[in-house]
This record gives C-alpha cells, structure tokens and sequence, in this order.
C-alpha cells in the first residue's frame, strides 16, 4: 500500500513540475523507468481536482470490502489498503466506460462501469471530494487526443526480446506465400497511402494486374478498397479476396480493370462466389447512394450470395441489452433467459459463423474462390474472411498465427479499432461509431474452440486478454484506426507492442491450452442453437465467482501432467525392453 501510495503522489508532484517546467522528459521515475512527457501535460494536472482521498471503501462482487487511500494519476485509478493480503487496484482511465454519482448525507459513492463489463462503487467520504474525484475520472476517461493516452507514457519494466512491431510485417508474410505459388506479388501502389487510406503500404495482388490497374479499380470501390489477397488455400490453390462495395450506383457503372483483377484469381474453367454480407435489400438501397454491387452480367464467372451480418449500432445495441440481462440476476430463469434471447447476440454469432463456414465450404468443398465485402470491408467482412482461415488452416490456431491473423485481417487490413472500441456496454446515449465487431469476432472464435477444445494451442484466457487490450491497454497495438493513422502516431517508435509481452516464455505459460494436439484438417464448427452457448468466461466472469472452475482448471492440468509422466515412463520401459530382447537375441550369420 505505502508503495502504491508513495508512486501515486510522486507522479503527482512531476507532472506539477513538469507542467511548470514546460520541459519533455521526467528523467528518472519508481523502479528507474523514463517516463516521456509532452509539453501540454498541464492538462492532466488541471484535470485532477483532488488527487487523494483517505478512508475510500472498495466493493466489488465476489470479493471483500477494502478500505484504503484512493489516488488518482494522468491515467490510473488507484486504491491501496493496509490490509495484509489485499489485492491493490489499478485501473486504467482508459477502461471506464461511465460512471454514476450517489449521495447519502456526507457520504458519496461512485459506481464505476468498466469496459472490460467490471462494475465497482467507491464509497468516498466528503460530498466536495466525491464530486472532485468522479469530474477528474469523467475527463480522465473521455480524453480526446490520442497521443494523451497511456501507452504513449508506458515503458515495460520487463525485457523486450522481440519487438512485436517487427514479427509481422506483409513482406514476411508473403515469404511464404512465395513458396507455394508464383501468381502473386507484391504491389507498392499505396505505398503513400493515397490509393487506399485504410490498407497498407504493401498489398497482394495477382501477378498479372499493373499498379495502374490497381489505381483504376480503387476508384471504384468504397474507400479505395479494391480486391486484395486474404487467404491462399495450399490444399487446392483456391483464395480468398476481400475489399469493399462496388461504386454501380443508380447508372449500373462499371469498372473493367475492377473486372479484370477479380477474373485474375480464377483458374481456367472455374467459377468464384461473392459473398456479400449486407441482404439483397441493404445493397439495393446502397446503390442510391453511390455504392451497390457487382452485376451478373458484368461477372459472369461469379455467383452473387447475400449473406445477412448487421450493421455496428444494431450490434453495439445488442451488446448493451446482452449485458444488461447478465447483470440483472433478480428474476427467474425463464425471464434471464428471455433477456438473453431478446439481445440477439447469439443470433449474431450465428449469422457470422454461418458466412465464415460458406465461405470455407465454397474454397475447400467446391474448389472455387472467393471475394467477401460489405459496405466498408472494415467490419463484417473481417470476421468472415478472419473466421474462414480458422476453419481451414491450423496454423492460425496456434498463437503466433492467430497473432499474425489479427495484424493481418484486423489491424493491417483497416478495421477502426479506436472508433469502435471508444465505448463499450455501458456508453452512454445512442451509439455513434461504437459496435463489439471485435468481440463478437472472439466470441465466435470462443465458440469453435469449445466445440474444438483439442485444436487451438491457445485456451480462452489468450481471448479475453485481446479483448480487454483492445479495449484498454498500456500496449499501443490497438491505437488508431488504420496503418495511416498508426505510422502517423509513430506508434512503433513511441509506444510497445502488445506482442511483445505476450510472446514471452512466461506469458505465454498462461495463455497455452494443455488439451492442445495439432490438428491438420478442416473443422467444421456447428451454428444448430444448441451449439452455441453465452460466453460466461466474458459476460458472466464479474457477476459470479469462479472458484470452483479455477480449481477444476488446475485438477485438469495435473491430470494432463501426470498422464504425461506416466507416457514418458512407459516409452522409457519400451526401450529398455527393446534394448534388452536385442541383446538377448542369437547373433545371426549370413
């Protein structure tokens, strides 16, 4: 607690000084690290009204009462007791999504709403204090300019021992692609980012098509997002592409170098799927404004598919009422469950995997190729095109290529993680560019390890760590909402990566599925009802107490160990027996 105390106010005292000095840098900080420190840092001095209050009572489900000193930084929420054995807690500003004000006489309490779903109060002496305290965490919370924001200022006391900005850049990545066919390259037609502000510099593209092609076909696709490689398919060569609406309109135009890049990837005699995930309606009314899709007549070798995903508010509104009914235990059974079912969050889960797997079938059942949009590219068509390559390629059940999956279709492939991410379950008002597309994409990911438990190398905890980092994190992968936006915020200079920590030896220890045994072959997850359960590792995790599952976790991997052992002696016995009925054996002569 003295500790916690003691950093606490030694942060406060720097930024005063700093924020009088007008300088960059606080030189030396607790443990020796470097704390960089931009010129308008006043602001989070003059944010934070009361920096401390003593006598500030914690509660939170499942866990005891904690009376302690709560002080508040440029970024953290932080509680200390006296109490032997008590758990400190640090909670990022970044991580709260609202926060309400009650009073009782003098007594003010502050119900914090997380975006990780943590719902704590604060039981805070003095009505002036409370007030202070809830107005700095409200500004502290909604800060508007990125580079304010914690990974900026965070430096890992940890060993770096690979720079998790360097292990997936797209020329690697195309290495091996290279070793498997000679049809693709390497285009630096954006290499400015001015073709395409969403993708990045390099891009796979078909051999055959020229930069100016390239050019001509980003014209007519939302945002400049022309077709571009996803996923090559090695078992048969089939791919997958994936880019955004078409610009027909009203007029029905058209675009042959569009045509021509498409057509590109068809081997001769076959025929591709387009499988957009808006309905036939949606992309009807798209062509009044300007956008639409691809015509038969114009893709003759390429069958047209809608499949329904739902737009971000309708998701993010799904969202708000599935928490809601995980944190209302006062009714029945029937009820809750009727909540739940009201959220249609599994029937999200549903829609999406049900595209992932017709996508999957289309490349490895019928040998054809595939293209997936919707009306971005950045949303619904990344679960599916992600969701596929789970489905038909083992290595990205591993952690290093989920990894380079989430760089790859997420991250490099344009997916607006500071917009959607901005707010979570308990945002306030209508929802504005906010939507769990993220979540619900490891959610379903969830869902297949489930039914999967042997195939995944990495086990549930790995999910819900992406997803509270996507969310809140002091790692500056999820910053931003493009590549653009990142090389411009100089994040791979200026803050670390999430990977960096991750792929340590002794993080990765949490993160590994002790079931897993590498499995080679397509699986095929089921999406009957029955199939697909709530995900209580995540919506359920905070309302009730997981004692019972952690303990069983822990028999379940001293079982996997012991039957390891017992494995290793039974070979070791093998080849002794072995040994001994060689050297028992008559010597035989020719």
């Amino acid at each position: 607690m003295e500790v916690a105390i003691k950093v606490a106010i030694l942060i406060q005292i720097c930024l005063k000084s700093v924020a009088k000095s007008n300088t960059k840098e606080w030189k030396r900080g607790s443990g020796g690290v470097r704390f960089l420190v931009p010129l308008n840092i006043m602001e989070f001095a003059e944010l934070i009204k009361t920096p401390r209050v003593d006598g500030v009572v914690l509660h939170r489900p499942f866990m005891p009462t904690v009376e302690g000193t709560l002080c508040l930084t440029g970024h953290h929420l932080i509680l200390s007791s006296r109490q032997d054995n008590t758990e400190e807690l640090w909670l990022l500003h970044a991580n709260i999504d609202s926060t309400e004000k009650r009073f009782v006489g003098s007594l003010g309490t502050i119900i914090v709403k997380c975006k990780d779903l943590r719902v704590i109060q604060l039981d805070i002496p003095g009505m002036e204090e409370c007030l202070n305290i809830a107005s700095s965490i409200e500004a502290l919370s909604t800060l508007d300019s990125v580079s304010l924001m914690y990974p900026f200022f965070y430096r890992p006391l940890f060993e770096v021992i690979e720079d998790g900005w360097q292990l997936f850049v797209p020329g690697e990545a195309f290495k091996d692609l290279e070793s498997m066919t000679d049809e693709w390259r390497l285009s630096e037609v954006n290499k400015d980012f001015s073709v395409c502000p969403s993708y990045p510099s390099l891009l796979t593209v078909p051999k055959d098509i020229d930069d100016e092609s390239l050019c001509k076909a980003a014209s007519f696709r939302h945002g400049g997002r022309f077709p571009v490689l996803s996923y090559y398919h090695k078992k048969n060569g089939m791919v997958m592409m994936r880019a955004a609406q078409p610009l027909t309109g009203t007029n029905g135009r058209r675009c042959k170098e569009d045509e021509k890049l498409i057509n590109a990837t068809l081997c001769a005699g076959k025929r591709g799927y387009i499988i957009d995930t808006r309905t036939i309606a949606v992309a009807q009314q798209a062509k009044a404004r300007g956008g639409g899709f691809e015509q038969e007549a114009n893709y003759p070798q390429w069958r047209r598919i809608h499949k329904a995903i739902e737009r971000s508010n309708i998701l993010q509104e799904s969202l708000i009422k599935l928490v809601e009914a995980c944190n209302d235990q006062s009714h029945s059974m029937d009820r809750w469950l009727s909540k739940l079912e009201a959220s249609n969050w599994q029937s999200h889960v549903k829609e999406i995997l049900t595209t992932a797997c017709l996508a999957a079938q289309c490349i490895d059942r019928e040998g054809a190729s595939v293209l997936v949009h919707g009306t971005e590219g950045t949303d619904s068509t990344l679960q599916v095109t992600s969701l596929a390559q789970i489905i038909l390629d083992p290595a990205c059940r591993t952690i290093r290529g989920f990894e380079a999956l989430i760089e790859r279709e997420w991250l490099q492939a344009g997916h607006p993680f500071q917009q959607r991410c901005a707010q979570s379950a308990y945002s306030n008002g209508k929802p504005r560019s906010e939507a769990p597309v993220f979540l619900l994409f490891l959610d379903c990911v969830w869902q297949i390890l489930r039914q999967f438990p042997c195939s995944f190398q990495f086990n549930e905890n790995f999910l819900i760590m992406l997803f509270e980092h996507a969310y809140a994190s002091q790692f500056g992968t999820f910053l931003g909402n493009s590549v653009t936006e990142r090389v411009k915020l100089q994040l791979s200079q200026k803050t670390v990566s999430l990977w960096s920590w991750v792929n340590r030896p002794q993080e990765l220890e949490r993160f590994l599925n002790p079931l897993y045994e590498p499995n080679n072959l397509v699986i095929w997850p089921s999406v009957a009802p029955q199939s697909l359960l709530l995900w209580e590792g995540v919506f359920l995790r905070w309302n009730r107490s997981t004692k019972c599952l952690d303990e069983a976790y822990q028999e379940m991997v001293h079982i996997i160990e012991y039957n390891k052992e017992l494995q290793n002696k039974v070979n070791s016995l093998r080849r002794q027996l072995a040994q001994l009925e060689t050297e028992d054996s008559p010597l035989q002569t020719p």
